[in-house]
């Protein structure tokens, strides 16, 4: 699998990351649960598989003590990502989601994600949202600085969305930045190149737009961009719909690895099997571009 250099983190990461919020067990949202063996099944899959770049958080309820429990004898070949500003409440039969913007909050998650992971330090942590007014008189970017000093993090980002991430990256701090984007969702496009020209890693969420129309689970917001920008009409035999839309993602430069959340062993090769073959050929993508940007300017709403 084609491997790409996170800004100018030097990690050499594969251009297909896992997610692993679908490992986050019972009690905390869903339909979906994965019990403790088809989760250790799935991540030593992700690893054998090429994929050298996990991400994580203390939200995603027990994902990250599996992670340690399950692949921990295996850190050598493994990136972790995982996030910081996380506050959550177990409940009886639900986990409640909670960000809190304290030095507290931060060095906990810090700790406890090292406990849990098994490891003695974490490549890239990641506040979990956040606006950089916040984050900047809190005093939290220093706290992340000190623990990068410290050797308990190596590579300190932030996942967010617009518009906060404009002021975020204004402040020219943050060495990696994780933003949605697809081609059914391209709103981050601009953000995106601008990150990686400041030097920084780019790590997308959502690049396989949680499966296009072929999902488990159906997105009607999903399922109309596709339609409105007449996709299936560029499909071979050989491509389904979720493979045009990994490929597409991956072609974009600026995209240095795309994680992909799933506890389906075969899904998970499939979308292995998409990123091998590698970024779409460039005229395929910009028929893509010109569909879905003429979609939009002929929506209603516009």
């Amino acid at each position: 699998m084609e491997k790409r250099t996170l800004g100018n983190t030097g990690l050499q990461v594969s251009c297909l990351g896992y997610g692993s919020m679908g490992l986050r067990g019972p009690n905390t949202w869903g339909v979906r649960v994965v019990d403790e063996s088809s989760a250790e099944r799935v991540l030593h899959a992700v690893l054998d598989h090429g994929v050298n770049l996990i991400d994580t958080s203390p939200d995603y309820g027990m994902c990250e003590r599996r992670i340690g429990d399950f692949i921990s004898s295996r850190r050598k070949e493994y990136y972790l990502a995982t996030k910081c500003g996380c506050d959550p409440i177990q409940h009886t039969g639900h986990l409640e989601i909670r960000h809190t913007w304290t030095r507290d909050v931060i060095r906990r998650n810090v700790d406890e994600s090292l406990r849990r992971m098994k490891t003695d330090y974490i490549d890239i942590i990641q506040f979990h949202g956040g606006d950089a007014r916040t984050l900047e008189n809190a005093g939290l970017i220093d706290s992340l600085v000190q623990l990068r000093d410290a050797g308990l993090v190596r590579h300190i980002g932030v996942s967010s969305k617009l518009p906060e991430l404009n002021d975020l990256i204004a402040l020219n701090v943050f060495e990696v930045f994780q933003i949605p984007y697809s081609c059914l969702e391209p709103t981050h496009e601009s953000a995106i190149r601008r990150c990686a020209e400041s030097g920084a890693g780019v790590i997308i969420r959502g690049g396989i737009a949680q499966g296009g129309p072929e999902a488990e689970i159906q997105r009607p917001a999903v399922n109309d961009a596709w339609a409105k920008a007449q996709l299936d009409d560029l499909l071979t035999e050989e491509m389904s719909r979720a493979e045009l839309i990994l490929r597409y993602t991956i072609s974009n430069p600026c995209c240095h690895a795309t994680i992909v959340g799933t506890a389906n062993l075969i899904h998970l090769a499939e979308n292995v099997a998409a990123a091998e073959v590698g970024p779409l050929p460039p005229k395929l993508k910009q028929e893509i571009d010109n569909r879905i940007h003429f979609a939009d300017r002929n929506s209603p709403s516009k």
